[in-house]
């Protein structure tokens, strides 16, 4: 349900992100980053605290993205879930979501962000497509963006690397026809 806003769920919340979230946003996933999400999400382990909030806060302002953080009942930011690199032009976008504790994982709460995220992009943003890549070593992430009606596009070869090896990407994406079919089955 989604009230002012902000989505809720179980307690759960998917809301705009906020120029006084900067502390607490560093502060309960950063310090240091976990290691599983790191290497998910291809990003270091560690950032500053400077880096962190100076990132944080130019997002808020960027034209080209929607920032919306996830908090647990207790009210801690516990991820995010955002639309960046806007095209109004071409009505397209890139999308990414990020559980920042493994506590918090396989409770269903990134399916039910990615849902949310996914209609304010074709419902509010209007777009026509929302793309995303995933690695081929995080399965569980595309399990979520399929249930979340992502379709597989394609896959970039030894794309990233994996340890000692090399992983591929997957390209997924969704159309707003696809969309349109999928909230008209879930209704």
């Amino acid at each position: 349900m989604r009230r002012n806003g902000v989505w809720e769920k179980d307690g759960y919340t998917l809301r705009p992100a906020r120029e006084e979230d900067a502390e607490d946003y560093f502060g309960q996933n950063y310090c240091p980053l976990d290691k599983e999400v790191a290497r998910l999400t291809g990003c270091r382990e560690e950032f500053s605290r400077e880096e962190v909030l100076s990132f944080f806060l130019r997002s808020l302002d960027a034209e080209d993205r929607c920032f919306f953080l996830i908090t647990a009942p207790d009210g801690r930011i516990i991820g995010e879930s955002v639309i960046n690199e806007i095209d109004r032009e071409r009505r397209c976008a890139n999308f990414r979501i990020a559980l920042f504790h493994s506590a918090e994982r396989g409770r269903g709460i990134g399916t039910w962000a990615c849902k949310m995220t996914r209609d304010f992009a074709f419902g509010e943003l209007r777009l026509h497509r929302l793309e995303l890549e995933v690695y081929a070593f995080n399965p569980r992430a595309e399990k979520t963006y399929r249930k979340a009606g992502f379709r597989r596009e394609g896959v970039l070869r030894d794309a990233v690397p994996d340890g000692d090896a090399y992983a591929d990407i997957i390209l997924m994406a969704m159309l707003e026809d696809e969309w349109r079919q999928l909230r008209e089955a879930e209704t």
